[in-house]
């Protein structure tokens, strides 16, 4: 099942952000102990794992046909119950080797759009692993705690965590969802306007990593205070040879308008839907980003000019689920409040 190396091989409690893009898993009294991209190459025709992780994404769009890098997790939720598994096992082996027969709490972090099927499933995986609690914590909650905001407290926190597959925008009081969306427009809906653009506007066809490194360099959501330059390879479409092309960063702005203002139309709604009270909290408090997504440069001034709030990102962007998550395994009664109902 999903779980049973977790189990087998850690005496520490864990927490996990199972993540579109990447994975991170936390032990107690240790820290994040691994943070690996969710990709796991296979042999074709087969469920072989030969890589997983760097490895298997240093190989995405250059493998031969008998090998195919795959994402086992798509839009926030598992698409591949076999390859999570053995991803998750390589993992573990990795981090550590030594067998313990402890059965530990595990609290996971789930997309606030997850379904009850979805639920069962990975709560299911995990108690047959021989689990003795398992507890699902929703991403936005798990972000903002691990952002440390005052979740417990009677008054409005806003979070916006834009991962890989998945943006969740939520308000939070008194330790509960008081409003909470999730879009499947993020990261790799961004590497894919970019791939598309080029297409259309200069006939140059770039696979994934080329473009997620474009969106890095060159991507942003409001000017940068320099205009800058990149210069991509790929492949030109009317001749079908390689080609070097030199972009400005104010091409790339343009690849990236849907998805941006797809987020910003996601946070203007949960601004419109939030209670009086919490939207008067949040014009105090002004509203924090997480997820990878929240490092577009220019995309925390943009919703900032664009809602006339006051708007930050996170310490830690990257890590603020699996630090939440980490977190209430230490608080007994804050994991019993946060936590989902099966």
């Amino acid at each position: 099942m999903l779980f049973d190396w977790i189990f087998g091989m850690f005496s520490n409690d864990l927490a996990i952000d199972l993540g579109t893009a990447n994975t991170l898993i936390y032990a107690k009294g240790k820290g994040i102990v691994l943070s690996e991209p969710s990709v796991v190459a296979v042999k074709k025709g087969t469920s072989q794992v030969l890589k997983v992780g760097r490895e298997a994404k240093e190989m995405v769009g250059r493998t031969p046909a008998s090998i195919v890098a795959v994402r086992p997790l798509q839009d926030g939720v598992i698409a591949d119950f076999d390859l999570t598994e053995q991803m998750i096992r390589a993992f573990i082996v990795r981090i550590h080797n030594r067998k313990a027969l402890v059965r530990p709490r595990i609290v996971i972090g789930v997309p606030s759009g997850i379904t009850q099927v979805e639920k069962r499933a990975i709560r299911d995986s995990a108690e047959q692993a021989g689990a003795r609690e398992v507890y699902l914590i929703e991403e936005p909650m798990a972000a903002a705690i691990g952002a440390n905001l005052p979740v417990q407290e009677p008054s409005g926190n806003m979070v916006v965590d834009i991962g890989g597959g998945t943006t969740e925008v939520a308000v939070i009081s008194l330790s509960g969802m008081v409003y909470s969306h999730s879009i499947r427009i993020a990261g790799d809906e961004m590497d894919e306007a970019v791939i598309q653009y080029l297409k259309r506007k200069y006939n140059l066809l770039v696979g994934e990593r080329t473009a997620e490194t474009i969106k890095i360099q060159a991507g942003s959501a409001y000017p940068f205070n320099e205009p800058r330059k990149m210069d991509i390879k790929g492949r030109d479409l009317m001749d079908g040879i390689p080609k070097t092309l030199t972009v400005t960063d104010s091409d790339i702005r343009e690849a990236l308008h849907d998805p941006i203002y797809a987020i910003l139309d996601a946070v203007k709604t949960a601004l419109e839907r939030t209670p009086p009270e919490l939207a008067a909290d949040i014009a105090d408090k002004g509203i924090v980003m997480t997820g990878g997504g929240s490092l577009l440069h220019g995309l925390d001034t943009l919703i900032g000019l664009e809602t006339h709030l006051k708007v930050t990102i996170a310490e830690d962007p990257l890590s603020c689920v699996v630090l939440g998550a980490g977190k209430v395994l230490d608080e007994l009664d804050l994991l019993k409040m946060v936590c989902l109902e099966s």
